[in-house]
């Protein structure tokens, strides 16, 4: 996968395809978009459908789904403290069949509630601990994620730490790797990762 940040947007608006030659939504290969608010802290990934806004009159089908929304909030100290992410997508079938969408006026639910509903999978990333001898936050990522960056993160169910959905790091200085496992698919764990990347104006950028 690829994506390519539009110009001349008021917000960030990634556009997402398997084809990193020509990432335009007038292609098969186009996945879908992911926008964020104004100061880079709340993002939304919607699938390749159309704008129920735009065209009125699509039949529900061809119209837009939200498949994840990631909310970013500053930790107690600031812009020196590690990032708090709450991830929230749609649940999957073991078909891979879609259950469900987020509605666009579903509000992100708090980082403590219930992991798993019935329509929904609530994640939160894993707090890093503080190493007071090398004054750094630290996860362990066993060896995959050898850099130390803001944008390092482990996705896990708030009632249980040890299962990781996703995590993603830096390997080099221009490198990042990223792995998931179910509930979470290729393009919402992509995306999730590419909100990462993008400026958050709340507070002050670190790499």
């Amino acid at each position: 996968m690829a994506a390519r940040q539009k110009k001349m947007c008021a917000a960030s608006n990634y556009l997402i395809s398997t084809d990193p030659t020509n990432l335009s939504r007038d292609t098969n290969c186009y996945l879908g978009k992911l926008r964020s608010n104004v100061v880079g802290t709340k993002f939304t990934f919607y699938d390749a459908g159309e704008n129920p806004e735009k065209t009125p009159f699509s039949d529900c089908q061809s119209q837009r789904h939200k498949l994840a929304t990631i909310s970013y909030k500053q930790n107690v100290l600031g812009f020196k403290g590690p990032r708090k992410m709450t991830v929230v997508f749609p649940r999957m079938l073991d078909n891979d069949e879609r259950l469900s969408t987020l509605h666009d006026t579903e509000t992100l639910p708090s980082c403590r509630t219930s992991s798993i509903t019935d329509e929904q999978v609530t994640l939160i990333n894993k707090s890093p601990t503080w190493d007071a001898e090398k004054e750094i936050y630290l996860l362990n990522f066993h060896g995959c994620i050898i850099q130390p960056s803001v944008k390092n993160f482990q996705l896990i169910h708030p009632e249980d730490e040890d299962y990781i959905v996703m995590q993603f790091g830096r390997v080099t200085n221009d490198v990042f790797l990223m792995e998931y496992t179910n509930p979470m698919s290729a393009v919402q764990a992509f995306s999730i990762a590419l909100s990462s990347f993008d400026s958050k104006l709340a507070w002050a950028p670190h790499v």
